[in-house]
């Protein structure tokens, strides 16, 4: 959620997805078939659809069920033809989102959107109205249990990372998780440094990351949560990004 991943959303984005493994791989699937369409079945030359298997990778997503989706995507199963869509809009505590989506049906992706904003507390917004508030960058999720400061650290910047955050959000019985950012360019570069250097990954995507954070508590904090849960529910909807920063024990709350 929040553009830095306090491991408490980590968590709760983690918790949601368990309920609802099957929407999740659907949308896994979805990504790695356009990828495939675009650039062909081979992950060495077809960087999207390598990044697009790896997030099915880090879903859980079964090894013949990703192949089945890359071979519908090549061609080689037939299947739908989904164009990319984004929209931008603001959400509970005067905060910005931003929602990727794959779609079949223009017309009909954008009055589900747009519903959904509009009876959840958020107004969906014209193309560039929050735009400018994000940088695009690689986002790497580091479990702070298992892998120390120095560790990371030194693989992560020897690797060519912009910067790493300390883990934020935690309590005695969790020790966080580090966020390490990279240039969009760096990221297969990166993520491939952590791995040799023996690091295990949570989740890494390419991500639309806020220049500032906004603070949501209360009220706000509940309605924007299950604003962003209405829209990752949505099966035309692949990411949802805010500038919201949620306090740990605002999450621990829910």
């Amino acid at each position: 959620m929040a553009g830095h991943s306090k491991w408490a959303n980590i968590k709760h984005r983690k918790a949601a997805q368990d309920k609802k493994r099957g929407k999740i791989w659907s949308k896994c699937s979805k990504a790695i078939m356009v990828a495939a369409r675009a650039g062909g079945a081979d992950l060495d030359t077809n960087l999207a659809l390598r990044y697009a298997v790896d997030e099915a990778k880090y879903a859980n997503m079964p090894k013949d069920t990703i192949q089945r989706a890359i071979d519908k995507g090549a061609g080689n199963l037939g299947g739908e033809d989904f164009k990319s869509v984004v929209f931008e809009g603001y959400g509970p505590g005067s905060t910005a989102m931003i929602v990727e989506g794959l779609t079949d049906n223009n017309t009909r992706t954008v009055n589900e959107i747009r519903s959904i904003f509009n009876k959840l507390g958020g107004n969906l917004g014209t193309s560039g109205s929050v735009a400018f508030m994000f940088q695009t960058k690689g986002r790497i999720i580091i479990d702070a249990a298992k892998h120390g400061e120095n560790q990371v650290m030194e693989a992560a910047l020897e690797a060519g990372a912009d910067d790493v955050h300390a883990p934020e959000g935690v309590t005695d019985d969790d020790a966080g998780a580090w966020t390490v950012l990279t240039d969009p360019t760096e990221f297969q570069h990166v993520k491939d440094g952590l791995e040799k250097a023996g690091i295990e990954i949570l989740e890494a995507e390419i991500a639309r990351i806020p220049e500032t954070t906004v603070i949501v508590k209360g009220e706000d904090a509940r309605k924007l949560v299950n604003l962003i849960d209405a829209l990752e529910d949505n099966d035309d909807v692949q990411k949802v990004f805010s500038n919201a920063d949620i306090p740990a024990e605002e999450m621990a709350g829910m």
